[in-house]
């Protein structure tokens, strides 16, 4: 009988023979969770990065580290996820502006909104609200338009260049037949506070980020962009139904990450995500800001992007719509 082997040997050996697959395989997360936003704080996309990472934080048993890194229409954001491929702790709150306009809008961008990114899952849909201050006369779109040609055209202002708010300010000056010059902000909560102070007339604005000021009577909606009446906004038409049926869009965002993560890290983002959009408590706070749940995986959520980039590269073309 041979001698029996030292313990030691008896776990060397059951190590190499363990399949390599499973040895590399070690725990995720391993870290806390670096999670992306490509706006300012205060935006709609702030606001649902930070109410969606409250809901899943506990159940990852890491941390949620969000950070705001905005720029340039949300890409410089944007860009940082996509450099991170591989890397299953780096993920974003992807949007219409980052992934479906600026990709078409912009004449350099530095990722592929779809190649370098996983989109896993669709969080949240909601309008574009036109919206004047205290200090404009105007109480209805149609007598906003009549001001507008009076005067010869009007600012309006939105969080950034690229943004959903931007194209569909533009999509509704040419509808309209009226000036619209463009105001970017660095972010919606400087272009709410000008358009409250009377630095500018009007605001092209996200739901959940105007609704506050409008509820305490500080903004003064006018139309929602999508094709009918945001029930947020009890009395408020949309553009379509006020007369201007070629003015519809809708903000969209997502949950998604960077690409070349493995596939059983995907399987439990998947699982995450759609579990916490599921939460009732998540679905009373979205319902509170004018946000309805997405209900999107990744395949669907994949098809919104390549549609919307089609979409958004026809409108631009054909209106001529620029970054400035």
């Amino acid at each position: 009988m041979p001698p029996a082997l030292p313990r030691r040997s008896l776990l060397l050996g059951a190590a190499l023979a363990a399949p390599a697959a499973v040895r590399a395989q070690p725990a995720w997360p391993e870290r806390p969770i670096r999670w992306i936003v490509n706006f300012p704080p205060g935006g709609a996309a702030d606001i649902l990065s930070r109410t969606l990472s409250e809901q899943i934080g506990t159940g990852l048993g890491q941390p949620i580290v969000v950070e705001n890194r905005p720029g340039a229409g949300g890409m410089v954001g944007s860009d940082i996820v996509a450099k991170a491929r591989g890397d299953a702790h780096v993920v974003m709150m992807s949007n219409a502006a980052s992934h479906g306009i600026g990709p078409v809008l912009y004449r350099s961008v530095p990722y592929d909104p779809l190649g370098d990114f996983i989109h896993v899952a669709l969080v949240g849909n909601f309008p574009s609200v036109l919206c004047v201050g205290e200090a404009v006369p105007a109480r209805s779109l149609a007598e906003f338009v009549a001001l507008a040609r009076a005067r010869g055209g009007l600012n309006y202002g939105s969080g950034g260049n690229g943004t959903m708010n931007h194209l569909t300010g533009a999509l509704f000056a040419r509808a309209a037949g009226i000036t619209l010059t463009h105001v970017p902000y660095r972010g919606s909560a400087p272009a709410m506070t000008d358009v409250m102070g009377g630095q500018i007339p009007a605001l092209m604005e996200s739901l959940p980020t105007a609704l506050g000021n409008i509820r305490a009577g500080r903004l003064r909606p006018l139309a929602s962009s999508e094709a009918a009446a945001d029930p947020a906004l009890p009395g408020v038409p949309s553009f379509a139904e006020a007369g201007f049926p070629a003015v519809q869009s809708t903000n969209w965002f997502g949950f998604s990450t960077a690409a070349g993560i493995p596939g059983t890290v995907l399987a439990r983002w998947t699982a995450v995500i759609t579990g916490a959009l599921a939460a009732p408590a998540l679905r009373e706070r979205f319902a509170a800001i004018g946000v309805r749940p997405g209900a999107l995986g990744p395949e669907d959520y994949a098809a919104l992007i390549r549609s919307e980039l089609d979409r958004w590269r026809e409108v631009i073309r054909s209106a001529g719509i620029t970054a400035e």
